[in-house]
């Protein structure tokens, strides 16, 4: 009982899980509400049409006072007419009436704070001493729409009661579509009565929309349960349309100064043009970050990769003509760098680091049509900037050292 009653008193706290999982969203400029999708909410803020970085920063902020202090919906329309004065946004959705700017507001600070409330419960639920203590969750229903979803109304009456592992908590932990206010609670056992199952066909897509039955489009994901996700997986699965909304994001939140829209053939171009205020070239992510923990220290969980034109030039002057077996350095040399630290071999290096940006440095060494790729990382940990960037690279007739 002891233990049984810190863990309620636990979930009476301040629900610092709810502003947790809020503020460690990326922000996202998009164009539509469907440039990310399901899962990808967990790791990105979005207000569709809001393209601008000072835009989305201002109603990220404004989204925050409801998250974190309890904002009401006219606080917040009240900050989002002064915003939209501010910046001279037009073009949004529901722009031009009363109704529209109250329906668009009320979407956008109620799916925000819904969607992270469930994302905290999720956080919560899911805490090992918790998950521990009460193993079972059950769906509680509460839609507030004229005419409650049957699928909701039936999982609800019938006490749906299910192992916190079960499939089903993947697609349908609520909420489970626009305006649905039902819930999750955990308990230590099923009591007589509950359904142990679900319904029938509950995993078969409907025809119509292509997702189980009862699930709204782009609402069959679990809120909170893919903040750990990386930023790849999600443009790789498309959950973020890419270009150009990633590289908005990329550009403003995550590298101070990125330049992700050139291809890497004009980017080495410009470099050896000498033009000057050339920035870092984005190449992508770093894929398997758990492959790195045993050669570096830092977490390079979704970390960036970067091809700085320091790099570029120190290719050309220092290593472009050692003769030998060692070759001078291509451009398509560098859009391989991804696919090297994906399955290349890591080593520490041992090479110094002289301007002091580097946190840590890494060795990859890979093979590739007969030859020896050899490419030195350096580590940026910073807090706006969460990158390895190469320092230099060597290829060689495959066989030599």
């Amino acid at each position: 009982m002891g233990a049984m009653a810190d863990i309620r008193g636990a979930f009476k706290l301040p629900f610092h899980e709810q502003v947790d999982f809020f503020r460690r969203k990326l922000n996202l400029p998009s164009e539509r509400y469907d440039d990310i999708a399901r899962a990808a909410h967990d790791r990105c803020f979005i207000v569709a049409g809001a393209t601008r970085a000072d835009l989305l920063a201002d109603l990220r902020r404004a989204v925050d006072r409801a998250v974190a202090d309890g904002a009401t919906l006219q606080d917040f329309r009240k900050d989002f007419r002064a915003l939209v004065a501010k910046h001279g946004w037009t073009g949004w959705t529901g722009e031009g009436t009363k109704a529209g700017e109250a329906w668009r507001t009320k979407v956008i600070w109620q799916t925000n704070l819904r969607a992270s409330h469930a994302a905290g419960r999720h956080a919560q639920l899911t805490a090992p001493e918790v998950k521990k203590a009460l193993p079972w969750w059950r769906y509680v229903h509460n839609d507030t729409v004229m005419t409650p979803r049957p699928e909701h109304k039936h999982w609800g009456d019938a006490h749906l009661t299910l192992p916190a592992d079960h499939p089903f908590w993947q697609t349908h932990f609520p909420p489970n579509g626009w305006g649905c206010r039902c819930r999750v609670v955990g308990v230590a056992a099923p009591r007589a009565g509950d359904a142990t199952q679900p319904p029938e066909g509950w995993d078969e897509p409907d025809p119509k929309t292509g997702l189980p039955p009862g699930i709204d489009p782009g609402w069959d994901y679990a809120p909170g349960a893919n903040t750990n996700t990386a930023l790849r997986r999600l443009v790789r699965d498309k959950l973020i349309t890419y270009p150009p909304a990633i590289q908005r994001a990329l550009v403003k939140d995550i590298g101070k100064k990125l330049n992700a829209t050139d291809r890497v053939g004009d980017y080495v171009a410009a470099v050896m043009s000498g033009k000057s205020g050339t920035d870092d070239l984005w190449l992508g992510f770093i894929e398997h970050p758990e492959r790195f923990a045993e050669t570096v220290k830092t977490d390079l969980a979704d970390f960036i990769v970067l091809l700085p034109p320091d790099a570029v030039r120190h290719e050309a002057k220092r290593h472009g003509h050692d003769g030998g077996d060692q070759r001078p350095i291509r451009a398509a040399d560098y859009a391989k760098l991804i696919d090297g630290l994906d399955r290349g071999v890591l080593k520490p290096s041992r090479e110094t680091r002289k301007d002091g940006r580097d946190a840590e440095r890494f060795v990859v060494e890979w093979e590739e049509a007969g030859e020896k790729f050899r490419a030195v990382f350096g580590v940026r940990p910073g807090r706006h900037n969460r990158a390895v960037a190469l320092v230099s690279l060597i290829v060689k007739t495959a066989g030599n050292k």
